[in-house]
């Protein structure tokens, strides 16, 4: 049973933030292992099931679709569970992500199973993987906000971007590590096959879910901050930025502060960087869509899907790796604001899908989506960034909420409509993708806000 948190007071009184301690590194690496699985084991999937696909005989935009359920859920729940996780505390929402992390993973792993085993058609395959997958969508979107919020609300303001920098890293460890080791655990073991990273990452999860309960104290928030809304996972690994938790709440107060008004996407404010997160997303779910079928066709697997999982995972770990770089070096590096990020990132991904366009090999494949995915591991961040600084202190709240709505949005039908285009004619999907990043570079050098004014002090 865990134990109630010394460092919280019963009473309700809040320590003083200047002097207040940051939390144990123990608890940071129970929260930082929370996001490292949940974004391991979704990547790890990503790398499977074009082979899966291609096993059971369906179209590849068929397994596309068999994703959106879970990413329209996790557009309409997450914010709802960034608010509960207000009321009913962080780590019980924790729990509860993990446990639907651990609940789709395995009836995923057990649906796919009975259908490359030959139990079920490969219909009734993708309906149930579909559902179990829903399970993610509705309940894994409660673990993220919970765990950002529970580090925001117990670090004081001088260490919490540090604090939060580095939760958000774990996600976009968890891209590398997952395709790194997806391939590992497809294993002819209990004829599991292309179904064992599901089963395996399930038991991790267990073993996480287990840590979590035993060893992470119950919790009464010190500093006021309220669960944001997390983005729809991804391969990219793209974190939200931390000011946004950061400026969330800044003063502790036990006084409840006037609602703002209701902030919406048609603001002028933000319309100039909603309309690039919109079309640019589309863009990057397009390019993560399409990667793997596309190793399956140009390195001729559809014969051996069993094969594809190895080239898969080393090409979408290439991507991961390159979004970390952009993230954890190119934006400090270089001192990147949100306008010359979302800019140079956008061109950046337009050269990449060039190259992915004509790439004919393994290595030019990876080249080609390491560099798509850099550039969007600048963009994302940028237009997070953007929206952010575009509102006051006090819509920090609904703007992040705005933002986690269309990261997820752009997860419904983009992946599926891309991978529909691309069976349809190579040119026309990739043609379509850097259109889209076309018009993001246009509209963003014409209507986005200078960073020099951006980063001017807001009330």
């Amino acid at each position: 049973m865990a134990e109630t948190d010394p460092d919280l007071s019963r009473t309700g009184a809040t320590a003083d933030p200047a002097t207040a301690p940051a939390i144990p590194p123990s608890r940071m690496a129970l929260l930082f292992m929370v996001m490292l699985v949940t974004a391991a084991g979704n990547t790890a999937m990503q790398s499977v099931m074009p082979s899966i696909g291609t096993a059971l005989k369906v179209a590849d935009v068929w397994i596309s679709l068999a994703y959106s359920w879970s990413a329209l859920l996790w557009v309409v729940f997450a914010p709802f569970w960034a608010r509960r996780s207000d009321q009913r505390g962080r780590k019980a929402m924790m729990a509860l992500g993990l446990a639907g992390f651990i609940a789709s993973f395995v009836l995923c792993g057990a649906a796919l199973w009975a259908g490359l085993s030959g139990w079920l058609t490969a219909v009734w395959t993708l309906v149930l993987f579909a559902a179990a997958r829903s399970l993610y969508g509705f309940f894994g979107s409660a673990a993220p906000p919970a765990v950002q919020a529970y580090v925001a609300s117990r670090t004081p303001r001088a260490q919490r971007t540090q604090a939060l920098s580095l939760i958000a890293s774990s996600f976009g460890l968890g891209t590398v590590i997952g395709p790194a080791l997806a391939p590992l655990m497809v294993v002819p073991f209990l004829g599991l096959g292309l179904t064992g990273p599901f089963l395996a990452f399930a038991a991790i999860g267990a073993v996480a879910l287990v840590l979590l309960r035993l060893r992470l104290p119950d919790d009464e928030p010190q500093y006021a901050a309220r669960g944001q809304a997390a983005p729809y996972a991804s391969a990219t690994g793209a974190p939200a930025d931390p000011r946004e938790a950061e400026d969330a709440e800044p003063v502790p107060s036990p006084a409840p502060a006037a609602e703002p008004p209701r902030l919406t996407w048609r603001d002028p404010r933000l319309r100039p960087w909603v309309f690039a997160g919109l079309v640019g997303g589309h863009a990057q779910a397009m390019v993560q869509g399409i990667a793997g079928f596309l190793v399956l066709d140009r390195l001729a697997l559809r014969d051996t899907p069993d094969a594809g999982a190895g080239p898969i995972g080393l090409v979408l770990m290439s991507g991961a790796i390159a979004t970390l770089l952009a993230q954890w070096g190119l934006i400090p590096r270089f001192d990147l604001g949100p306008r010359a990020a979302t800019l140079w990132g956008i061109a950046a991904a337009a050269i990449g899908t060039a190259i992915l366009g004509i790439a004919g090999d393994l290595h030019l494949i990876a080249l080609g989506y390491a560099i798509a995915s850099l550039g969007f591991g600048l963009f994302r961040p940028g237009t997070t960034a953007g929206t952010s600084l575009a509102v006051t202190r006090a819509e920090q709240g609904q703007a992040s909420g705005i933002v986690a709505s269309l990261a997820g949005a752009s997860y419904i039908y983009a992946p599926a409509l891309g991978v529909w285009l691309y069976g349809t004619s190579d040119w026309l999907g990739f043609g379509l993708i850097v259109a889209l990043c076309a018009v993001v570079l246009v509209h963003g050098w014409v209507s986005l806000q200078a960073d020099g004014d951006l980063t001017k002090d807001r009330t």
